[in-house]
């Protein structure tokens, strides 16, 4: 992984890095394009959130990362390494659109689930199982199945699950999307507070401009298919963050910008 000091003098660590980024998937109707030309580095310590349209390449670019999906040119490593020796090693964590609790697996089990697979001593399993359900606010439920706990809950206990091996990066594909606002707004204020109590680097993809604006250290917006990137905005919102900031001329003036920069991807030529 590259080391670099930017212009404050400080030294930052890059642990995810694109360049010259391309993915084609060959279909019976031709070849689509989904990611093309992407470059981008995240430091540690980044919680960097990924908008655009639907289909703009967001979850292509997170799985990519994931050893997911393949490339089909350009190069991209995570902690130095390629995607698959990062999946090998167990760099990050995953938490996917949907909970995917399995009905049948309490959720102490369904958390541990991946340590079991892993071959961790049943010890150290509790343990771990322990920590990250008080992480998530769910201290105490781990006795409970998947369908006695609530929407938002049952997203915190897939949060907690990908947390559950302590990697340092975490992989967020659009985890919120399908809650009301209400229960959003909660998660995403102890999602911070998670990133806060534990300096994860977090990739989040998103479809919601407040949410983006919310969370992120940066926010990279993509345009339509096939997906670019066409502004990266850093953040000027402190680091602690309640709800009503979003109210703020500042807060108001980044939303504008990512707007903007979605509305000048649409504008682009294929």
């Amino acid at each position: 992984m590259s080391l670099d000091r930017g212009d404050t003098g400080v030294t930052t660590e890059t642990v995810i890095s694109a360049k010259g980024l391309n993915l084609t998937f060959q279909t019976n109707d031709g070849p689509v394009h989904a990611l093309r030309d992407v470059d981008l580095d995240i430091q540690k310590g980044d919680f960097v959130s990924f908008i655009g349209p639907s289909g703009c390449g967001k979850t292509t670019f997170l799985r990519c990362m994931a050893d997911l999906e393949t490339p089909t040119g350009g190069a991209i490593t995570v902690n130095g390494v390629s995607p698959e020796e990062a999946r090998r090693s167990r760099a990050y964590g995953y938490v996917f659109q949907a909970a995917g609790l399995y009905p049948w697996r309490t959720i102490g089990r369904n958390v541990s689930l991946p340590l079991e697979i892993m071959g961790y001593p049943k010890s150290d399993i509790a343990e771990r199982v322990e920590r990250v359900l008080e992480l998530v606010d769910l201290a105490g439920f781990e006795k409970k199945f998947p369908w006695q706990l609530s929407g938002g809950m049952q997203q915190r206990a897939s949060i907690a699950r990908a947390l559950a091996f302590d990697a340092d990066i975490l992989l967020m594909d659009e985890p919120f999307g399908a809650l009301d606002e209400i229960v959003r707004d909660h998660l995403n204020e102890q999602l911070l507070q998670l990133w806060d109590r534990t300096n994860k680097t977090i990739a989040f993809v998103t479809h919601s401009i407040p949410e983006a604006v919310y969370l992120s250290t940066r926010i990279v917006v993509m345009s339509p298919r096939p997906g670019r990137i066409t502004d990266v905005i850093e953040s000027t919102l402190p680091r602690e963050r309640p709800l009503d900031i979003r109210d703020t001329p500042e807060f108001l003036e980044i939303a504008h910008r990512v707007r903007e920069g979605l509305r000048a991807g649409h504008a682009y030529d294929d």
